[in-house]
């Protein structure tokens, strides 16, 4: 396991909730005496490495790690924990591991932890396999991971899908559990705002649970480390997620894929020799101190800034090398200097790597179409553009994307229009995608047009995209996308008016728009007059948006700090897999 994300610079105290979250797993392998092996639900292995290092399992005599799969585990050991989300797959796979032991007559004990929460299906399933007598059954309560000093994931992987086209809205409840158990240690939210119906559900779940809750005396409540609570349905503001990144952190993203907090890389990336085969873990977090000055910043400018920092360098050394009366001060700060020098080459390596993608013509292309897209002016050029990409054959999902921005900023597309696209996905990328068109469908992601179209109005009024917009001296969220402010963003914006529900702009958004106030809070949030808000992202948020807030906190005039919670962190081409059937298939 990684080195844990430094939490230590975060608004409030975040390492108290992975401090937490250690004790839990401390006390979940403890419940069990003696030696055992742990086997983890294959999802967890990254969250978890977010949480706990390796000697936090050996202090609590695990002796080894295994995953759930359909291999028997390979051990002798008298005592098993398994550690999995609540998943009917897994249950069944963990009773054949049972099973197997048991036809070999092998005598041993096993517990299920649950993460989250346990529930009556998955007890179910192991009661039908004739195994759940011989479980412990227990819980896991960890809800948000922190991913770093101002991000925390609750990293469910399908929950817009599973609310939009399943019907099953159970991460909204684990969402309402989540900021239940921030408030228990970090005192109620005095004051909350919402756009779209997850939101609105959230909030509903989160009043109900909290008259459930008994309330402290007065006397004894605490005041509340976090000022505001801004929830926002990934439903009102699908444009954003469709549109591609183009911060360093969003790219990297979006091409090279970040997973829990690191990005896997092929090592002659990394400068290593030819015949190295073995991939290199980078961690992207705050504890990287070049990271953290490059993430948020437009690619375009990321070159720059690695230049000038290495010109510094050498010009440093030359000083050291060349003067006689250097101080012992001045060598010590160049040697501070010559400190960062492995993450000047992970970065440089890095940049360069992603400016193989960026000055593709296709690439440029791309960004060219989705800008005409997001304009919105002409819909006929709109529609050519989208027809050539699915001629070219690019990648299915890379055509979804494009195809989902045609739709959302044209409310729908007319029925002439859907009917021939629906054909020509169907054609070029194999009738086996019907039920991720209707998937799409369904959850309103890709529709036909009803009703006039509002775009322009929406567009226009939040100043979506700005006359004046630059990447190298930004003075608007707009850079993060070159033009493009994130409608998301700018519906923060609108909450730290205080015109939230007054704005005719919002009704045109889909769902509802409302705002409540803790009467019985005892007071505002601390002494500071910097105040905190926690900005929750319900189905979803991609780095550029987290990079768009970071630039809000440093404006001047600005007195929140952000943080950012999300039941997933995204991009457009992970969020669509989750609609597709067989995602594998997809290239």
């Amino acid at each position: 396991m990684a080195q844990l994300p430094n939490l230590d610079n975060a608004p409030i105290n975040i390492s108290a909730l992975r401090e937490r979250a250690q004790k839990d797993l401390g006390a979940i392998l403890d419940s069990m005496r003696g030696k055992k092996v742990l086997v983890l639900d294959p999802q967890l292995s990254g969250p978890l490495a977010l949480i706990a290092q390796t000697s936090l399992l050996k202090e609590h005599a695990v002796e080894n790690l295994f995953y759930v799969s359909a291999d028997p585990v390979q051990s002798e050991c008298k005592n098993v924990v398994y550690l999995v989300r609540p998943q009917m797959a897994l249950m069944r796979q963990i009773a054949a591991h049972i099973q197997q032991d048991n036809q070999r007559q092998l005598q041993k004990s096993y517990a299920v932890f649950f993460m989250p929460r346990r529930t009556i299906v998955c007890e179910k399933v192991l009661e039908e396999e004739g195994v759940l007598a011989n479980i412990t059954i227990g819980e896991y309560p960890l809800y948000f991971i922190p991913f770093d000093e101002d991000v925390l994931s609750l990293e469910l992987d399908n929950s817009l899908k599973e609310c939009k086209v399943d019907g099953d809205t159970s991460s909204l409840w684990y969402l309402a559990r989540a900021i239940t158990k921030l408030q228990e240690m970090y005192g109620v939210i005095p004051h909350i705002q919402g756009k779209g119906k997850a939101a609105a559900q959230v909030s509903d779940i989160l009043s109900r649970m909290q008259r459930e809750q008994p309330r402290p005396p007065p006397a004894s409540a605490r005041l509340p480390e976090i000022d505001s609570l801004i929830l926002i349905d990934r439903q009102v503001d699908i444009v954003t997620p469709m549109c591609s990144q183009l911060t360093y952190e969003g790219l990297i993203d979006e091409f090279l894929q970040i997973n829990n907090g690191a990005v896997e890389l092929d090592p002659i990336i990394m400068g290593a020799q030819q015949g190295t085969t073995k991939k290199v873990k980078v961690p992207l977090n705050s504890s990287d101190k070049l990271y953290r000055e490059l993430r948020d910043l437009n690619f375009g400018v990321v070159g720059q800034v690695l230049r000038q920092k290495a010109t510094s360098m050498k010009q440093d050394y030359s000083d050291v090398t060349n003067t006689q009366n250097q101080s012992l001060s001045d060598v010590k700060e160049f040697v501070k200097k010559l400190n960062a020098l492995p993450e000047m080459t992970r970065h440089t390596n890095i940049a360069q790597h992603l400016s193989t993608f960026t000055t593709k013509p296709s690439f440029l292309s791309r960004l060219s179409v989705e800008q005409t897209l997001v304009e919105g002016q002409s819909y006929d050029v709109s529609y050519e553009c989208v027809e050539e990409v699915i001629q070219r054959q690019e990648p299915l999902i890379s055509v979804l994307r494009l195809l989902i921005l045609l739709s959302i900023t044209n409310n729908g597309l007319p029925k002439k229009h859907f009917d021939y696209f629906r054909r020509e996905v169907l054609h070029s990328y194999g009738f086996e995608h019907l039920f991720t068109l209707n998937n799409l469908e369904k959850s309103g992601l890709l529709t036909k047009q009803e009703m006039k179209n509002n775009w322009q109005l929406i567009k226009k009024g939040l100043k979506l995209v700005p006359e004046e917009s630059s990447d190298v001296n930004p003075t608007d969220i707009s850079y993060v996308f070159s033009g493009y402010a994130p409608l998301s963003i700018r519906l923060v914006q609108c909450a730290l008016k205080n015109d939230w529900r007054q704005s005719e702009l919002l009704r045109l958004l889909p769902g509802p728009t409302f705002e409540r106030f803790d009467k019985n809070q005892v007071g505002p949030a601390g002494d500071s007059s910097r105040l905190v808000a926690l900005v929750i992202f319900i189905g979803g948020v991609t780095f550029a948006e987290i990079s768009a807030l970071r630039f809000l906190s440093a404006q001047e005039g600005m007195k929140y700090d952000f943080i950012v919670a999300t039941t997933k962190l995204i991009n457009g081409q992970n969020l669509l897999k989750t609609f597709i059937d067989d995602p594998s298939a997809v290239h």
